[in-house]
């Protein structure tokens, strides 16, 4: 059943993707047009297989999701489910050159006009063993739920401040739908920045203060 609410008492405050050449993935997350949401540090943190997350670009129409897609393998991306109409819509998985899977998609399913390098919304989905236990972790910590439905998905209410919004999938049922094995081990390679203060979730996924977003990719190393 859907729940719905307008208020949050915490927030995400910033995204920070692990990443072994900082200077390379600026340049990609550049030519995406994601450089100003998305921070970058460098880490060797050891990791393999799936990651356990993704980041969602909402757009428009069919036509943007391919001109992204397009510029997304024209800076190294690789496809990982090429863009295809589906029950909900349009949409196509990439994976970046550090690793981050990335995916762009729209509820549209006809084009009305011609693309646009606009994006409606970023989402990070992150994939967990039990979405009603970590919908109560967040909870807890003063995050608010705008949408859940049942045990497989759950969406927090974000602000205007927020570079993105957080919501969770099952961590399996997010790794077919992204086309890849389940499995991984190692680093997240993702932290985030809330208001809500320091602390690790149930699944692993690093949290830290808040802090203020720059554009520039950081050199700090650090460990999810």
């Amino acid at each position: 059943m859907a729940m719905a609410t307008t208020v949050t008492t915490a927030s995400i405050t910033s995204v920070t993707v692990e990443v072994a050449d900082p200077e390379a993935a600026h340049r990609f997350h550049t030519a995406l047009g994601v450089d100003t949401h998305i921070r970058l540090r460098a880490s060797e943190a050891h990791s393999t297989g799936f990651r356990g997350f993704t980041l969602a670009l909402t757009v428009s129409r069919p036509a943007t999701v391919d001109s992204f897609l397009s510029t997304a393998v024209d800076a190294g991306a690789t496809v990982l489910k090429p863009a295809t109409k589906s029950l909900w819509g349009y949409g196509g998985v990439v994976q970046a050159p550090d690793g981050t899977i990335w995916k762009v998609a729209t509820s549209a399913k006809k084009d009305t006009g011609p693309a646009t390098r606009e994006i409606d919304e970023i989402v990070l989905l992150l994939g967990v063993e039990d979405v009603k236990a970590s919908k109560r972790f967040y909870v807890d910590r003063g995050l608010t739920v705008a949408r859940s439905f049942g045990g497989k998905y759950a969406e927090f209410a974000s602000d205007e401040s927020s570079p993105v919004k957080l919501a969770l999938y099952k961590r399996r049922g997010l790794a077919k739908d992204l086309g890849v094995p389940a499995d991984g081990t190692g680093s997240h390679r993702i932290v985030l920045g809330s208001t809500a203060g320091s602390f690790t979730d149930p699944d692993g996924f690093a949290w830290e203060a808040a802090t203020s977003l720059t554009s520039a990719p950081s050199t700090a190393s650090a460990q999810s």
